[in-house]
C-alpha cells in the first residue's frame, strides 16, 4: 500500500471508486483497510452490541402502532401471485448479472419483464424514488439507485423488486455474486441467507415479532456480524408499506403478537462491521458507516393457522 502523510477526508469514497490519496487505485485496493483500522482506534470497537446475551427492546419506546390489516384467504392468494412474479424477476436476473453490466441495465430488464407480465413497479415514484428497483452494491445496505455504476468481478449486489399485480404487492430481494468473490464476501452472503430462514422459522400464531429479530440477531452475532437497526421489515400486500414494523434484532416474546392473516416482509440487513448506516445526499442510498460489506435477503410471508407460508418462494 502506498504510504501518504495525508489525512483521509470526512466522506470516504465507495469501495470501487478511486482512492482519496491520488494513487489511481480503487479505494478497496488502497486505503480502505487502513482507514477502517484508524476508525476503530479513534472510535472504539466496531461492534457495539451487548455482551450479556440480552438485546435492546426495539418496541419499548415506540408509540402503540396501528393494528395490522389481516388479509383474507383471497387476498393472500392475490399477494402470492404478485410474489411469484417477484421471484420470477429475480430468477431471470441470475444469468444476467455478470461483470461489466450496469445497475441501470438491471432496472431496464426488470421494467421490461414487469410490463410484459401486466404489472407495475411499486418503488417507481414512491416518495420520489426515481427507479423501479433498488440495487445495492457492496457497502450499500439498501435503497441503492440504479444508474451507470459498472459491476466489477468480486462485487456483491442486492436487487430488491416489488411488482404490483392486480392491485397486490409482492416484495422480495436477493443477493448476487458478480464473478469470483472473496471468501469473506461469500461467507457474509451465506450467513445472511441463513438469518432470513431462521427468522422465518420463528413465525407462528401466538408468537411475537420479537422472536424473529432475536433469532436473526443471535445467528448474525455468533458469526461476528452485526444487524442493521435503522431499517426493518414491514407489512405489505394491499399497500407497499403497512403495519407491523419487523425489527431484525431484539428479545423473544416482545412486540406485536402474530396472528393468522398477517402478511409482512422479513428482510435482515447484515453488516460485516458496524451496524450503523448513513444515508447519502441523494436521500435514499444507505451505506455502512465503516465502508465494509453489507448483505440482505427478503421474503414476503403470511402467518397461517399453524405456521407460516412464504409467498415469494
Amino acid at each position: 500500500m502506498r504510504e501518504t502523510s495525508q489525512a483521509p477526508p470526512a466522506q470516504l469514497p465507495g469501495r470501487n471508486e478511486p482512492c482519496w490519496c491520488g494513487s489511481g487505485k480503487k479505494y478497496k485496493k488502497c486505503h480502505l483497510r487502513s482507514d477502517q483500522q484508524q476508525r476503530l482506534s479513534d472510535g472504539g470497537p466496531i461492534r457495539e452490541q451487548p455482551s450479556s446475551g440480552t438485546f435492546p427492546n426495539p418496541f419499548r419506546r415506540q408509540q402503540a402502532p396501528k393494528p395490522p390489516r389481516l388479509k383474507t384467504p383471497e387476498q393472500v392468494e392475490g399477494i402470492r401471485r404478485a410474489g411469484r412474479l417477484a421471484k420470477e424477476l429475480l430468477d431471470r436476473l441470475e444469468e444476467r448479472i455478470v461483470p461489466g453490466i450496469t445497475t441501470q441495465d438491471i432496472d431496464d430488464w426488470v421494467v421490461e419483464w414487469t410490463r410484459e407480465a401486466g404489472a407495475t413497479s411499486a418503488p417507481l415514484g414512491y416518495r420520489g424514488f426515481p427507479k423501479s428497483v433498488c440495487t445495492s452494491v457492496n457497502q450499500v445496505v439498501c435503497h441503492g439507485i440504479p444508474g451507470p455504476h459498472l459491476l466489477d468481478p468480486g462485487d456483491i449486489v442486492n436487487v430488491d423488486v416489488t411488482p404490483v399485480l392486480d392491485g397486490f404487492y409482492g416484495d422480495t430481494d436477493r443477493m448476487y455474486l458478480v464473478g469470483e468473490v472473496s471468501d469473506e464476501a461469500r461467507r457474509l452472503v451465506e450467513v445472511t441467507r441463513e438469518c432470513l430462514h431462521l427468522g422465518i422459522e420463528q413465525i407462528r400464531p401466538g408468537g411475537h415479532v420479537g422472536d424473529i429479530g432475536h433469532a436473526i440477531q443471535r445467528h448474525a452475532e455468533a458469526h461476528g456480524y452485526s444487524v442493521v437497526r435503522q431499517f426493518g421489515g414491514h407489512g405489505v400486500g394491499l399497500q407497499f408499506h403497512e403495519e407491523p414494523h419487523i425489527p431484525h434484532f431484539g428479545n423473544p416474546g416482545t412486540g406485536p403478537m402474530l396472528q393468522p392473516g398477517m402478511v409482512f416482509t422479513v428482510e435482515p440487513m447484515i453488516n460485516e462491521g458496524n451496524w450503523r448506516v448513513r444515508v447519502l445526499p441523494d436521500g435514499w442510498t444507505a451505506v455502512t458507516v465503516d465502508g465494509r460489506l453489507s448483505a440482505q435477503f427478503e421474503h414476503t410471508v403470511a402467518v397461517t393457522d399453524d405456521g407460516v407460508d412464504v409467498l415469494t418462494a
